[in-house]
């Protein structure tokens, strides 16, 4: 790249020292020096520092003993709880790789995931287990450890966590690890051929994830920070599976020092009165969820105005009219970024300090650089303000997918992450994603991103959510359909939606069809599944 336009008003050091340890280190290093401060509040129980690591040397020990060593795989699909942030670190001591599983995954998505992972160990929870016990004896597992949060019966052989914490003393082996080298974590994602690939993330790639969000709101941390022993709390509401919820609250958080707040499933009013009850000044959370709270009839009674400092809004695009209406009514300041599960997972932000660009996801992090590349021929880099691929490299982009060849050479050339996305990046280096390009639809020839509809479609008065999928048409090949939530008490017919479309969109980026619905389908950590109401679309068609 000729010239780096964001280091015109670059807010932070553009380049910076990569600590070369591993995550059990860095975990270890913030216990040590925060013994007596609370590290982790879940369903009431406040865990410290010290106890933390603790119980994660007892789950390493446990973990050696029952032979799990560097490189083995350890499944984890559990909730928010303390006892997944307790084995994610064990394995991080050990060298083994943690699987990361969604407890909402069914039958065929475990059984997957566990042969192509070549898992050693499980570890479930009680409450949510049926999918794994559908398929567990169709897989090669040499242990199983349940979480027992509601205490039921769970049938087959058995290790029960609590007794295995309970039985192990807080001591166990250190393996020899390389941060650059080993991984660390299998991520699984969408893969381009349906089925679902793990990006192998290694500790260098997450430790300097991490480092890099420190390096990006380092005044905050400065201005926040600086009391030793003060306690801080943070809220725990993204899943810790995702890596957006694994980085920007569980280690991310956890080395500040501040409290993860551990909330195991979403419910508006229980995030609300936590809200209330911890007051965190830093709340990173996704669109659907920011939605939520801005759509929330008693919002007002709550009075959290002036609570939440910083907002980080990551994993999905951030309508501009929840945006507005979510600062105003709380208070609070939005910083959009982008990541993904490949980058460990953030690549950009807007600034703390300095110009923030509604719409835009910001500038790149230090030392990730950035182009935009023609998206036929994926190597002619685009002028400014012309659409075109996002290439990405720096020191959080994944080793590569984990046993995918083929999918390596097509996403990592030339020390390049081809993500997928469209963007494009303006005069003064901010990125604006415009959409996936997979989901681009084509009208009639004409090129429509959906991004763009969904915008119009937030800004209805009637409409609590929306989204746009390509549907197959005979005349136009293809045409847009929207799926609608409205608010709570209104009513709207399909006729309304597409004339409040027509006079802010062309023709051909109408949406020629609109259903009505009372949820939209949506991902563990609350992106809204465009291509699954797409491929629904496909499927009535035929």
């Amino acid at each position: 790249m000729d010239e780096r336009l964001w280091l015109k008003k670059y807010p932070v050091r553009w380049n910076l020292e990569y600590p070369g340890i591993t995550l059990y280190e860095q975990i270890r290093r913030a216990a040590a020096e925060n013994q007596e401060l609370i590290a982790l509040v879940f369903m009431g129980t406040e865990i410290s520092y010290r106890r933390m690591l603790e119980n994660i040397d007892r789950m390493a020990a446990a973990l050696a003993d029952l032979g799990v060593e560097k490189g083995d795989r350890v499944a984890l699909m559990l909730p928010n709880c303390p006892q997944y942030v307790y084995t994610y670190y064990a394995c991080m001591k050990l060298g083994a790789i943690v699987v990361q599983m969604n407890p909402l995954y069914v039958a065929a998505e475990v059984e997957f995931i566990l042969r192509d992972s070549g898992a050693k160990i499980f570890v479930g929870v009680d409450a949510v287990i049926d999918s794994f016990l559908q398929v567990r004896h169709k897989v090669d597992l040499e242990q199983v450890i349940i979480v027992r949060l509601l205490w039921s019966e769970v049938a087959g052989e058995n290790l029960w966590y609590d007794e295995l914490l309970k039985k192990y003393p807080p001591h166990s082996p250190v393996a020899q690890i390389d941060p650059k080298e080993d991984v660390a974590v299998f991520q699984y994602t969408a893969g381009t051929t349906g089925r679902p690939r793990a990006a192998m993330l290694t500790h260098y790639n997450l430790v300097a994830n991490v480092t890099q969000i420190k390096e990006w709101l380092k005044d905050w941390i400065k201005l926040n920070f600086a009391e030793k022993g003060r306690q801080h709390y943070g809220l725990g509401i993204l899943p810790l599976f995702h890596s957006y919820g694994m980085t920007c609250v569980m280690n991310t958080g956890l080395v500040l020092p501040s409290a993860q707040v551990l909330l195991p499933r979403f419910d508006v009013e229980e995030l609300l009165n936590a809200i209330v009850k911890y007051r965190p000044a830093l709340f990173p959370a996704v669109p659907t969820i920011y939605t939520a709270v801005a759509n929330h009839p008693s919002l007002e009674s709550f009075n959290i105005h002036g609570i939440v400092e910083i907002c980080n809004s990551g994993a999905a695009p951030m309508p501009l009219e929840v945006m507005s209406r979510f600062e105003r009514d709380t208070g609070s300041k939005m910083l959009e970024g982008y990541g993904l599960s490949e980058a460990s997972p953030v690549t950009h932000c807007n600034p703390l300090t300095g110009e923030r660009k509604p719409g835009s996801v910001g500038l790149p992090y230090p030392d990730t650089d950035c182009k935009i590349v023609d998206l036929v021929d994926g190597v002619t880099e685009m002028e400014v303000g012309r659409e075109g691929e996002l290439l990405i490299k720096g020191p959080q982009v994944m080793k590569g997918y984990w046993n995918r060849p083929e999918e390596n050479a097509e996403v990592l050339r030339d020390g390049w992450l081809y993500t997928g996305d469209i963007a494009r990046m303006d005069e003064e280096g901010y990125f604006y994603i415009v959409d996936r390009k997979k989901d681009m639809v084509i009208v009639g020839g004409y090129n429509v991103f959906p991004r763009e509809v969904d915008e119009v479609l937030f800004e209805h008065p009637k409409i609590a959510e929306a989204v746009t999928a390509g549907v197959p048409d005979k005349y136009y090949g293809e045409v847009m359909k929207a799926y609608v939530v409205l608010q709570e008490g209104e009513a709207a017919v399909e006729e309304e939606i597409i004339e409040f479309c027509a006079r802010r969109l062309a023709r051909y980026k109408l949406p020629r069809q609109v259903e009505f619905r009372r949820e939209l389908p949506k991902s563990a950590v609350g992106k809204i599944l465009r291509r699954e109401l797409a491929r629904e679309g496909q499927k009535k068609k035929k």
